[in-house]
């Protein structure tokens, strides 16, 4: 492919010198290159061909033992000065961070081919495009970027001659964990990774760019990258309003971003349209209204616990064109993983290669096993999704899982207030994810593992954002939990397609079609207008879920959120000088709000 960009030329020689690799190849983004190196990748064994008959254009691929998630403690932001890293990222100096890895990555690629991928994050040529090029020696890596970016030749034309592209180098090296970095350097437009295969660490348009090299430049910009899911909800009359939702993990993001509505709301033409699974870039359009974008061209899931019940939109993804990792392989080239269904197979491998018995009392797929699929598979993608010009919010949601703390759901008293509804979101640990059960850990929009400057500085550009505009264009804020549980631990909401019935009061709030009553944390659903009809839920044999339960998870207990208010507190004391004096003020008046409600 004929590059003329003197910038790119320049940064594809430093990177040879660098590495040294036997041989370059462009990604042109062509089928016939796709399919060639799907054949290559199968011939070296990193890559395995799936049945074609059951999952045409399916591979699959492990990778190391030792290389299975993204690593937050080898992540860093290489800011030229550690407070524009702040308090909650790792930092090192950024010429420290370059000749660190220039001594890992010298000559790694020596016997080996160098990738070049020229890669658009968001609709090549639209408002919210940003291009970046990711050198890589992994075959995985490639097929992955063609499926989660637009990647090829037309990239290259809509660059032109500019040196405004994400510089990104990633080398496979001996897949040392000792030596692996993932390193962002926001100044600079550039990401380093080394010593891993694994694809949050190594495709690295995803939280590399997307996020925290994307959430910098929006920060000098003018626009907002997020970690947000975005749906649309369709009305019986064919009105869509479109919704960005933050969530921590093991919260329920995807199944979310891709709900099916209950059955009796089917019935009367509802409709729930993904627009994207996991980030949204949120730009101030003409009219002053907020329009977000989903960058990405492809869902990168976790596979324990997706199935037809839990989210059948997102399995019906997988069924074509899809790359698998670290799931269990079945002996008839189909795969299986943990909540799949309940018939594990008898005769298969584990996602490290080696015969595996469901007696075992081993999992067959990894806790964290992937599936790469086009965004064009899922049944319910929004007719818009690639609108270069984006979609309007007209809320915004946050989320966490808090287990007495927060009602179902409340909305903000403004925007202001809505950004510090924002930078209190927290969730409670779970066994699976920590050994330590019901520990709070502050996630501000969750964007802590992803903002790619300072977390106060942050702050403050939701807050300057929200002054771009006017009060009424701006998109309502909100925050839901699923996940209250009763004296048993039972989960006293049904959440999944249910969660619909709180999607629509969320809309008629924004429409201004239905009241809240006002509370000293913000404005709660009045019992009546959260729709129960059709719903039918047990919370436990012989309980079914009733108004009672409603009014019970709209309810607040003051001691706990006195109790929460300390916990903040010490979380922006954390911040530092650089956290917003009008979040602070935030959390004071709603101190005293509760102080004066036990009075």
């Amino acid at each position: 492919m004929d590059c003329k960009n003197a910038s790119v030329n320049q940064f594809i020689q430093e990177s040879v010198e660098l590495l040294q690799p036997d041989k370059i190849i462009w990604i042109d983004g062509s089928q016939e290159q796709i399919d060639e190196l799907r054949r290559i990748g199968c011939s070296t064994g990193e890559m395995i061909e799936l049945n074609q008959e059951k999952l045409p254009n399916c591979y699959y691929h492990r990778t190391a033992v030792n290389d299975v998630s993204r690593v937050e403690a080898r992540t860093f932001i290489c800011s030229r000065e550690e407070k524009n890293a702040g308090p909650t990222n790792n930092w090192i100096d950024p010429q420290k961070a370059y000749a660190m890895t220039d001594e890992i990555m010298r000559g790694k690629m020596k016997g080996r081919t160098m990738y070049v991928i020229p890669f658009s994050m968001g609709v090549v040529g639209s408002p919210f495009s940003k291009i970046g090029i990711e050198i890589t020696d992994s075959i995985y890596v490639v097929l992955n970027m063609v499926i989660m970016t637009r990647a090829g030749k037309d990239v290259i034309e809509a660059l032109g001659d500019s040196d405004h592209f994400v510089r990104g180098l990633h080398a496979k090296c001996d897949i040392d964990e000792e030596k692996r970095f993932i390193l962002q350097f926001p100044e600079d437009n550039a990401i380093r990774s080394c010593n891993s295969g694994y694809g949050g660490n190594v495709l690295l348009g995803k939280k590399c760019f997307a996020l925290r090299i994307a959430s910098y430049q929006g920060w000098k910009e003018g626009w907002m990258a997020e970690h947000m899911l975005i749906l649309g909800l369709e009305n019986p009359r064919g009105d869509i309003r479109y919704i960005a939702a933050a969530f921590p993990s093991a919260c329920g993001k995807t199944n979310l971003a891709m709900l099916i509505p209950p059955e009796g709301y089917r019935a009367m033409g509802y409709k729930v349209w993904t627009v994207g699974d996991d980030i949204a870039w949120i730009k101030i359009g003409k009219d002053g209204r907020f329009y977000a974008q989903n960058p990405e061209a492809g869902f990168f899931g976790v596979a324990p616990g997706t199935n037809k019940k839990s989210n059948p939109n997102a399995l019906a993804c997988t069924h074509e064109g899809t790359i698998f990792t670290n799931v269990a392989l079945n002996k008839d080239g189909t795969v299986w993983w943990e909540g799949l269904d309940k018939k594990p197979p008898r005769d298969a491998e584990d996602w490290t290669g080696k015969p595996w018995d469901p007696d075992s009392g081993l999992p067959g797929a990894h806790p964290n096993s992937r599936f790469t699929a086009p965004a064009s598979n899922c049944p319910c993608i929004s007719p818009e999704w690639e609108n270069p010009e984006g979609v309007p919010l007209s809320a915004i949601i946050f989320g966490g899982r808090r287990s007495k703390t927060a009602p179902l759901v409340y909305q903000s008293r403004d925007w202001n207030h809505g950004v510090f509804v924002g930078s209190i979101m927290a969730s409670e640990t779970t066994a699976a994810a920590t050994g330590e059960v019901g520990v709070t850990r502050r996630d501000p929009m969750s964007m802590i593992p992803f903002c790619g400057y300072n977390m106060g500085d942050y702050f403050q550009h939701w807050l300057n954002m929200g002054q771009k505009t006017s009060a009424d264009k701006l998109p309502k804020v909100f925050n839901v939990n699923w996940f209250r549980l009763d004296e048993e631990g039972n989960f006293i909401w049904p959440g999944f397609g249910e969660n619909f019935r709180v999607l629509q009061w969320i809309v008629k709030r924004c429409l201004g079609e239905v009241e809240a009553e006002e509370t000293p944390i913000g404005f709660i659903p009045r019992v009546e207008d959260i729709n129960l009809e059709g719903l039918d839920y047990e919370i436990k044999p012989g309980h079914k879920f009733s108004v009672r339960d409603l009014k019970r998870i709209l309810t607040l207990n003051n001691e706990y959120w006195l109790n929460d208010i300390a916990d903040i507190r010490a979380f922006y004391q954390k911040i530092g000088d650089t956290m917003p004096r009008e979040l602070i003020d935030e959390l004071d008046a709603m101190e005293n709000r509760f102080i004066n409600a036990v009075k």
